[in-house]
């Protein structure tokens, strides 16, 4: 509405203002023509003008142009002397229509500035040119004013203390402002303020996100990142905003890096005792053990290995991954649906795990028939079965 509003009443002011203009430069003989100036030259009392490279016919004229030029636009100030004055009054209530409201202001007047007078040098020096330049400036300094609140209140916004975790409350202010700016600027042939505005706000995101890490939360840290970062590269995908490609791919490869953490965090070792026997085994390696003679030493015997491995049989590792399961499903914000992606995340680690130690198993234990309880066509189905249970 405020849109609509102002862009009528600059509309009705525009051939108002250069009506005016043209009477008085007629009536009162301020014409600008290269005749009119010489006669004008004529007539007015000689003068001795300095010498030197501006001391040309033309610089005379030029002279006499700007003389005319200020008379005009002292009547016409006469005239209209309450103009700008109620046009920054407009200005005003229109800024408080909505909270996004000096976005639309701004775009408003570049539009109708560049389309009125873009093409013209005669109507761009005109009375009601240099009006609305003052007015665009008020315009870029109110819209950096409320760039730089919305700034700060993203960076100042805490998670509500007594949330799990969820997507940030500034990711809703940035969306909505970037979602705002893209339909009304859509067809706005000016874009420089607004990809300024973008980037800014697109720095104070990541900087609310970052908070996270000192936040006091009841849940992982590194899921809550994950999923803020996540949210927010779906967003941008979405939106195809070129100034934002750098952010886009680092918040991917941010939401990557904390998804790793939190994958590491949560899976952890899920052989623990496994990983630290063979821990000692590959230590033995490394002093020059051969790995066929590993098995001679007391502490990493074929027995001790069983031993090992009797402690996870195929039944409690499933029940094992069932509780994991559950605890992800419990703390992954539904809206991000990110639990599929997590889940297959876990089960390739998983297996890759598995994989290492029938590696070291095969390799120092070879013909010893020793093996897990569990294969990975078991672990594999294991996987499918919760998924598909769930």
């Amino acid at each position: 509405v405020s849109k609509q509003v102002l862009g009528q009443v600059l509309r009705e002011l525009q051939p108002l203002c250069t009506a005016e203009q043209q009477f008085i430069q007629k009536f009162f003989q301020l014409s600008h023509s290269a005749a009119d100036l010489q006669v004008l030259e004529v007539n007015r009392r000689p003068c001795r003008w300095p010498q030197g490279p501006w001391s040309s016919p033309f610089n005379h004229y030029f002279v006499l142009f700007l003389r005319l030029e200020e008379a005009t636009m002292q009547l016409l100030s006469e005239i209209f002397s309450c103009l700008e004055a109620e046009l920054r009054g407009l200005l005003d209530v229109c800024n408080k229509v909505h909270p996004f409201s000096c976005l639309q202001v701004l775009v408003t007047l570049d539009d109708f500035i560049l389309e009125e007078w873009g093409s013209s040098s005669a109507l761009h020096s005109s009375f009601l040119s240099t009006i609305l330049d003052n007015l665009l400036l008020l315009a870029k300094s109110n819209f950096k004013r409320c760039i730089g609140t919305l700034c700060r209140e993203m960076e100042e916004a805490k998670m509500p203390s007594k949330t799990k975790g969820g997507i940030l409350p500034s990711l809703s202010r940035f969306e909505q402002f970037v979602s705002f700016s893209q339909e009304l600027c859509r067809t706005a042939r000016s874009r420089r303020e607004l990809d300024k505005a973008h980037l800014r706000l697109a720095r104070s995101v990541l900087r609310s996100i970052d908070s996270l890490s000192s936040a006091n939360l009841k849940v992982s840290t590194d899921m809550v990142m994950m999923e803020n970062f996540h949210h927010i590269h779906c967003f941008l995908c979405q939106k195809e905003i070129p100034c934002l490609e750098g952010m886009k791919r680092e918040v991917k490869q941010r939401y990557s890096e904390h998804m790793e953490k939190y994958i590491t965090q949560n899976l952890g070792q899920p052989l623990e005792k496994l990983h630290h026997f063979f821990e000692g085994v590959k230590a033995r390696v490394a002093q020059g053990v051969k790995e066929e003679e590993v098995s001679f030493q007391l502490a990493y015997s074929k027995q001790e290995l069983r031993k090992v491995i009797e402690k996870y049989p195929g039944k409690e590792v499933k029940r094992a991954l069932e509780t994991l399961y559950r605890t992800i499903h419990k703390y992954l914000c539904p809206e991000e649906n990110l639990l599929p992606v997590v889940w297959q995340a876990m089960q390739q680690e998983f297996i890759h795990q598995y994989q290492k130690l029938e590696h070291l198993i095969q390799g120092c234990y070879a013909g010893s028939g020793i093996a897990m309880d569990f294969t990975l066509e078991d672990l594999q189905s294991y996987f499918s079965s919760i998924t598909l249970g769930n």
